[in-house]
């Protein structure tokens, strides 16, 4: 099978191809944006890590004319502050049916499945996964997720895994640029 050299390894040139048509990419929240651990303060305070490497990624997918939305099962004014931060407008949380969300995101932006990209690490997640044209899992997702995902990061949940996706996915359409920029 022909591959692709990539940052991240070699993947097959139909993956590659794949990426071409993307134009939604849905994002879990907890283990893919986030290490999946959450930190309890003794005062009830919630505190999650979020990369910064993710989030240029983000912005530069947004920047490239690619919709970003998130889809979490959780309620955290975290993920809302940095989502808005970032330009993510289709924030949905405390999402039991992530497949409806999927389907009114599509219809939405009026795409077809072959160009929407799903990045979730854990079984909830699985339904977007293998409704997307991409599937996508990092590298410590859950194992039987990984086996339902077309691609696995090189990179965790929380540490660069949004960001690979985005990557791959402006490199395929000839857009990846390597100028300077602000972290965010």
């Amino acid at each position: 099978m022909p591959t692709i050299s990539t940052w991240y390894g070699d993947i097959s040139e139909s993956l590659f191809e794949s990426f071409k048509a993307i134009r939604l990419v849905i994002c879990d929240v907890d283990g893919v944006f986030s290490d999946g651990r959450i930190y309890l303060g003794n005062a009830g305070e919630e505190l999650k890590a979020f990369h910064t490497r993710d989030g240029f990624g983000v912005k530069a997918l947004l920047n490239n004319g690619i919709a970003v939305a998130v889809v979490t099962g959780r309620q955290s004014d975290i993920v809302e502050r940095r989502m808005q931060a970032l330009g993510v407008t289709d924030i949905f949380q405390g999402t039991t049916e992530k497949l409806a969300v999927y389907q009114q995101l599509a219809r939405k932006y009026q795409l077809q499945n072959r160009e929407i990209a799903s990045i979730g690490d854990d079984v909830p997640d699985v339904v977007m996964l293998q409704h997307a044209g991409v599937g996508v899992a990092p590298q410590d997702a859950h194992p039987w997720v990984q086996q339902q995902a077309d691609y696995i990061t090189s990179m965790r949940g929380g540490f660069g895994a949004v960001r690979e996706l985005s990557d791959l996915i402006l490199l395929s359409q000839g857009h990846l640029q390597l100028q300077g920029g602000m972290s965010v």
